[in-house]
């Protein structure tokens, strides 16, 4: 039977475990290699504080999130495809590490999350028309 995710520790194992597979996906990989280039040494503390305080309530993330991903969509266009997949990716991972109230709850934070991104990226531009 699979743990929950309990501590720090079972997130640092997740976000690993994801990111290598990030790392690997044919879609969205090139995307943090090529295109953001992603730093792996300062990107994944950092994806451990994130995650720590949006699934513990601690206050260890300091950043923020969305200008980070204007700027990659600046770069190259971020869509519906590449954050279903992203959520895919991520889903899966819990799943195979973990099952309990806070695997659930991580999953659900994270499909927000990327919903909420893909929305503000995304969302229809007003057509004002000014005469």
């Amino acid at each position: 039977m699979k743990n929950d995710i309990i501590d720090r520790n079972d997130l640092i194992l997740l976000v690993d475990t994801f990111y290598t597979k990030v790392q690997l996906n044919s879609k969205i990989g090139p995307i943090f290699t090529d295109v953001a280039k992603v730093d792996w040494s300062h990107h994944l503390p950092k994806m451990y504080d994130f995650w720590e305080s949006v699934l513990f309530g601690t206050a260890t993330y300091k950043g923020n999130p969305m200008l980070t991903h204007f700027a990659v969509n600046d770069k190259i266009a971020l869509k519906a495809e590449e954050f279903n997949t992203w959520k895919s990716i991520f889903m899966e991972t819990v799943d195979e590490l973990f099952a309990g109230e806070n695997a659930e709850t991580i999953k659900q934070k994270a499909q927000s999350i990327a919903d909420l991104m893909d929305f503000k990226i995304n969302a229809p531009k007003p057509n004002i028309n000014i005469v």
